[in-house]
């Protein structure tokens, strides 16, 4: 008798009187259709209904997971080991783009553009394996500190979607990143700072070799893009690494648009969401004219599709999950 009391107590508790699955989030409508979406899907009792092993949710990692300014957290990686590298054998640096980044103009390799990029990416990131370059990923994380907040890169995560990530898993989801930075170098942090396995990472990549030379195999990493996870290269990524088109998609930029709106195309409830970055005193302002995480599609279109366009100034009580 005294179990069915309690059920029965128990079950006259309001909901508003639960355990908040999303604390950093102000009460505000992003909160309450990201809730809603959840709860609807995850109902049995409910015609939105979607079974747990189509529960997909998709997001990008720069500008949605962790900060991406003033340039994305990889680049400023690749100059620190490109300027290390030329202590021990300054000759690598052939040309002025290298030597440029050796000296941390970023202001050179962005007149530089892609080519630019390319060249110093491929520099500091090949002609190592995989593992080694990983080592270098989780010592660089270990010491180095943003230029402005000066916290631990890996502390600049969004302390709002680390939240959300741990409720989608919590009520059956599986979450991916999906992003343009490099797979090897996002898997180094992923699993500790966002709870989402290597194996759950899908991200630009190098071109790779089977070396079996030594006393034992590897995978070494070499010149070359060969697969860049932006923009339409999302969405084939995903249907080429899931095999599943996601329920819900979170990004950023025009980059994450089409990732976004292939997600929310599908049949049966959708969800895309959007990062709008609004808060130039906790974190920056930008959006159409920003180089980094040009918003313009998104703000313009998005709405109609029934995307969340959500007001980090305005929705996020907390930005960082090592700081405010």
């Amino acid at each position: 008798m005294r179990h069915i009391i309690l059920s029965a107590l128990l079950s006259c508790v309001p909901l508003a009187l639960s355990a908040d699955p999303l604390p950093s989030w102000n009460a505000a409508d992003s909160k309450d259709r990201i809730i809603e979406f959840v709860t609807a899907v995850t109902d049995p009792q409910r015609p939105e209904y979607v079974t747990p092993a189509e529960r997909i949710a998709v997001f990008d990692n720069d500008g949605t997971l962790w900060a991406e300014q003033p340039v994305y957290f990889q680049l400023i990686f690749a100059i620190d080991r490109l300027a290390q590298m030329a202590e021990d054998d300054p000759s690598i640096l052939t040309t002025p783009v290298l030597q440029a980044a050796a000296k941390g103009d970023l202001k050179a390799i962005a007149e530089g553009g892609h080519d630019a990029l390319i060249e110093v990416l491929n520099a500091s990131h090949s002609g190592v394996s995989v593992d080694e370059f990983q080592s270098a990923v989780a010592d660089w994380l270990e010491i180095a500190r943003h230029p402005e907040t000066d916290l631990p890169y890996d502390q600049m995560t969004y302390q709002p979607m680390a939240e959300l990530l741990r409720y989608l898993r919590d009520e059956g989801f599986k979450t991916y990143i999906v992003s343009g930075g490099g797979v090897h170098f996002m898997r180094v942090f992923a699993e500790e700072a966002y709870g989402i396995p290597p194996e759950q990472v899908l991200g630009t990549y190098m071109e790779t070799a089977y070396d079996s030379a030594e006393s034992e195999p590897v995978i070494v990493k070499a010149d070359g893009i060969a697969f860049v996870d932006d923009k339409e290269g999302k969405p084939i990524n995903i249907e080429r690494t899931i095999g599943r088109r996601p329920i819900l998609a979170g990004g950023n930029s025009d980059g994450d648009f089409a990732m976004l709106e292939w997600t929310t195309a599908g049949d049966g409830p959708r969800l895309g969401v959007l990062v709008h970055h609004t808060d130039a005193e906790r974190e920056w302002a930008y959006d159409r004219e920003s180089p980094i995480g040009k918003l313009v599609d998104g703000l313009d279109r998005g709405p109609d599709m029934g995307w969340v366009i959500v007001d980090m100034a305005q929705d996020w009580s907390r930005i960082y999950t090592g700081a405010n």
